[in-house]
């Protein structure tokens, strides 16, 4: 039995008064028999649940119930706060009322354990972050413009889905009414992002995977590189550790699998003169072939 949904099930009584055993279902996205224990749970920890049949029937708690915080142990209540903190790291809206009132409720005042910074995003780019969770939360269709990894660009409406945040960038998860499909979308390639008023209902996991299916999966390549230890800074930071083989000269082999594309070759490149590509052969041809097109853009 999870706590947490017991947990939300309690305050969504609170907060509604009256609910149906199918709402609880579709909200956990469980069965209404799993609904049904759940109540039987509530009612045996001493919460004053009930249910009514026919019209206008449903779970309510009885008038004037107030939660009582002994339903819930020491670790299961520093828990709460922390993941609530958790949420209000990131702006999570009306979330730092609610973790004020359950802070009081627990008589625990110490969880302010975890804070984000986007500042160096800038304004506009936090405005961006905050309309994108808007549409999350409040499943409203996103538009924007959309430059792709040669600079194409596109407008595409979007059913956003997650916000996912991999290797130091941020990417957007979303079904795009456009292709019909699944689609990962780099935020700093978003332009002109508008929040609409067209809402959706949530797909299922079955729906979101088919829409994938069929796909070519974009080729994920070997790398071998050689890296000088001046830039043993970046090695540990951008590197698995266990794939960093230290020389006696202090230069490093590391071996990594990449997609590979133009932003591979531009980011070996990023290195300078401190990178070799040892393997793949032809990786290594590729790169000294955009050297020299580098070389000859200052030979002209």
């Amino acid at each position: 039995m999870h706590i947490n949904r017991l947990f939300e099930t309690v305050y969504l009584l609170l907060d509604r008064k009256s609910i149906t055993a199918g709402e609880l279902a579709e909200h956990f996205e469980v069965s209404v028999r799993t609904i049904y224990r759940d109540i039987d749970v509530l009612s045996q920890a001493g919460i004053p649940v009930y249910m009514s049949k026919g019209k206008g029937g449903g779970i309510r708690l009885l008038d004037n119930y107030v939660l009582n915080k002994s339903i819930l142990s020491d670790s299961e209540q520093k828990e709460i706060l922390a993941a609530l903190q958790g949420l209000n790291a990131v702006h999570y809206p009306e979330v730092d009322n609610v973790i004020a009132k359950l802070g009081l409720l627990f008589n625990k005042a110490d969880y302010n354990w975890v804070d984000v910074d986007f500042s160096h995003w800038g304004e506009t780019n936090r405005q961006k972050f905050n309309m994108i969770k808007t549409a999350i939360i409040n499943r409203r269709v996103l538009a924007f413009d959309y430059s792709g990894s040669y600079g194409e660009s596109s407008n595409r409406e979007i059913e956003p889905v997650q916000l996912w945040f991999k290797d130091k960038t941020w990417y957007l998860k979303g079904f795009c009414l456009t292709r019909k499909a699944l689609r990962i979308f780099r935020l700093t390639r978003m332009k002109e992002v508008r929040l609409t008023e067209t809402t959706f209902e949530k797909r299922t996991v079955q729906e979101l995977e088919l829409s994938t299916a069929g796909e070519e999966s974009r080729k994920i390549a070997y790398f071998k590189l050689h890296l000088d230890k001046s830039v043993a800074y970046r090695v540990y930071d951008e590197f698995d550790e266990k794939y960093i083989i230290k020389n006696r000269d202090g230069s490093f082999e590391v071996t990594a699998f990449f997609p590979e594309s133009d932003w591979v070759y531009g980011y070996i490149l990023s290195f300078g003169s401190a990178a070799r590509v040892i393997e793949p052969e032809y990786i290594r041809n590729k790169i000294i072939e955009r050297l020299k097109e580098t070389m000859g853009q200052y030979e002209r």
